[in-house]
Formats: C-alpha cells, structure tokens, sequence
C-alpha cells in the first residue's frame, strides 16, 4: 500500500472500515500478546532472544521488540543493517555471509559507527576466504581511521562460524572444517570468534511435531561435536544461536543453544498454521492480514482487490480469515490486482459487493516487503480503530 502521509495520519483514531484496500494491517493485541509471550518463554527457559528483523524491516518494531526482552536483532542484508542502525538499534547480527568487497567495505563501516554508540555489529562466515575478506575490510577502515582526526576506534566485530545442520544452504559440514575457520578467525585481530550459527531453515515447516523433534535432534548433535573439536583447540564457544519459530522450544530445551532468532512469531502466517503446534510451544496468534474488499461477484464466486502484488505467494495461498458467525471462503488465485473467492465445504454464500475481508499471507516476510506501511489497529478486526502506522523502514533493502 503506497498513500501520502498526511493522508495515513489522518487515519489514526478511525475505524478500520476507514482503511482503504488492498492494505498491509497489524492487529497490536494480538502481536503485543505474541511478543509478552515469547518474553516470558525466553525468561523461563533462560535463554537470549535476537529476533529477525527482516520479517518487519521496521526500526519501531525492533525497537519494541527489545524493550520487550530482545539483545538486538538479526537481519540479512548489509542494507537492513544499516538501516537499523540509522534508527538507532545498536546490537545488530548480519546472520549472512557477506562476500563482495564493497558490502565488506560498509560492514567494517558500520561496525566502527556501532561501536561508537557502545553497540555491537556480528556476522556470520562460512569460508575462509570471506574471514580473510572480513579481516581486510576491518584493517582498512582501522587505517582510515587512523588518518582521520581524533583517537583512533579500535573496532572488533563478532563473528559466528555457520554449519550447515540440515537446511543445505549456506554454513561448512559440521565437525573439523569449523574448527579451520575458527583458527583462521583467531589470526585477526579485528576479528572475534562470537561462536556457532546453527539455523535448521527446513525443520520450521515440517508439518508434524515429531519430525521437527528428530531434524533438531540431529542439529543437536552437529553443534555438540562441532563445539567439542573447538574447544579440544583451547576456544570457548560461547555462544550457539539459531532456532526458528517452528522449533524454538526444541533449541531452548536442549542445552547447547543460547540464543533464539525466532521472527515469525510475531506475526504468524498461513503457512504456520499448517505445522502441528506442539504442547510445549508458545501459543501464538495470527497478527498481520491483508485488508480487502469485494470488488465483483459472478458465476458463483467473488473477487476481491487482493492480488499477488499485495501479498507474497511463495508459501502457498492466502488464508481468509473467518469470523465465528460468517462461512468460510477459500482464496483462489486471480492474478496480480484480483483474488477469487469460493465458498470453503458445503457453504454456497459469498460476501456481497463492497464487503471488506482479511487475508492472512501464507508467508510473513515478502509479503512486509511489498508494503511502504502497516497500519496498526487495536479493538480487533471488527470493530477496532486505527492506532498507529509503521513504516516499512528496509523496504527493498536487499544489498
């Protein structure tokens, strides 16, 4: 949703049925319930929370996240980083690997500019040429700032070594090629091992708890024999981070991670929905749809103003959200302006023209990407009015 600013502050205090369509919209009990849980979780278990801030790419909402409980965020890109930064959240994870020289040039940067606010900047490595890379870009802006004016910042950067622990996607084999890049990370003194990334992208959407039981247990296993060849070197690890919202009690359960980067929590989409909640997770609610409205009715279905532009369809379809009085509809798909909606089972009723119907995304993240804004409401979807708008700070942030 693009709008002019003074037409999104006019907005505050109205109701919801003064939101026009296709919009990106927060329900706020529902995310603030979300957030207090996981706080809650995270104190009980005694384990850090970092949460991905390239769900929301919203400085304001990082920043709530943290006086929630959070130690900072992680992002993906050098840009949301930066972005961040320049909102003032000082503790900041790229959980990513940076090659290209000119982004290096730029973490080294920020890391310098973080550290002058008492904050800190961490990245993830998975080869030795991107430590040896890392290590140059940090020496080099030690020296220009050297020849600067004023005391010399003697900048250090975290740097987590990341083992593939079953997504295949980035990170070295578990076990002795760890060990290489922490002896390597050791040379340089601009460098600080920081400790192990361990993220199992795959086992957030496995759909039954059982199997998310068995991948983590055997992420498990690679960080417990990854941690003891390094420490058999002299090192403390101290620190294992990873974890996603699908299995994020099975990391804190376990005894050898320390720090959670859990995302989606905070707003839930479709594509959770489907995974097999287990007792022993938090309970989280839906909290980002997109507002629609019915635009057309024929043939026996309706169209709503929703399209693929509005919403991110790599996870699959939409969910329409169903009050406890109303059928329920399912989402076809219509195109980039239009989504069809049919009757879900025995129901034949369709909403009329004009009626105004949430959609939750089937996935969280590109789908805030797509948006300039999301309009938060308290009071619920009904009823509620509008409270405050959000800026998607890192909108198309992807250097």
């Amino acid at each position: 949703m693009s709008t002019s600013p003074s037409r999104l502050t006019d907005l505050i205090g109205k109701p919801v049925n003064d939101i026009d369509t296709p919009a990106l919209v927060i329900d706020m009990d529902a995310m603030k319930r979300n957030m207090a849980r996981m706080s809650e979780f995270a104190k009980k278990h005694n384990i850090r929370w970092r949460p991905h801030a390239k769900l929301h790419k919203s400085v304001t909402l990082a920043k709530m996240q943290i006086r929630a409980g959070a130690v900072g965020v992680c992002v993906q890109k050098t840009s949301e980083a930066e972005i961040m930064a320049a909102g003032g959240v000082f503790n900041i994870y790229i959980s990513n690997e940076v090659i290209a020289p000119s982004k290096l040039a730029r973490v080294a940067s920020l890391a310098q500019k973080l550290a002058a606010q008492d904050g800190q900047l961490a990245i993830a490595v998975d080869s030795t040429e991107g430590v040896i890379r890392l290590a140059q870009a940090m020496t080099e802006a030690r020296t220009s700032n050297k020849d600067k004016a004023g005391p010399a910042v003697a900048t250090v950067i975290d740097v987590f070594v990341e083992i593939d622990v079953g997504q295949g996607r980035c990170g070295v084999e578990p076990g002795a090629a760890a060990v290489t890049l922490v002896l390597e990370i050791r040379k340089h003194p601009a460098l600080r091992f920081a400790g192990l990334q361990a993220y199992h992208g795959k086992a957030q959407h496995m759909r039954s708890s059982q199997e998310r039981r068995e991948a983590i247990a055997k992420a498990v296993e690679d960080v417990v024999l990854t941690k003891k060849l390094i420490e058999a070197q002299g090192v403390t690890v101290d620190l294992v981070t990873g974890a996603g919202t699908g299995s994020l009690m099975l990391e804190a359960f376990s005894g050898v991670y320390g720090e959670l980067q859990a995302g989606s929590f905070m707003f839930m989409d479709a594509d959770y929905a489907k995974n097999e909640r287990d007792p022993a997770q938090p309970q989280f609610e839906h909290a980002l749809f997109v507002k629609t409205q019915v635009v057309s009715t024929h043939g026996g279905h309706a169209v709503c103003d929703a399209g693929h532009k509005s919403h991110a369809i790599d996870s699959g379809l939409p969910l329409v959200h169903a009050f406890d009085t109303e059928s329920e509809l399912e989402y076809f798909n219509g195109g980039d302006e239009h989504g069809i909606l049919r009757p879900a089972g025995d129901s034949k009723r369709l909403p009329g023209l004009g009626r105004m119907l949430w959609l939750i995304p089937g996935h969280c993240d590109p789908t805030v990407n797509l948006h300039d804004v999301m309009i938060g409401v308290t009071g619920g979807l009904r009823s509620g009015t509008v409270q405050r708008i959000f800026q998607v700070d890192a909108r198309g942030a992807l250097t």
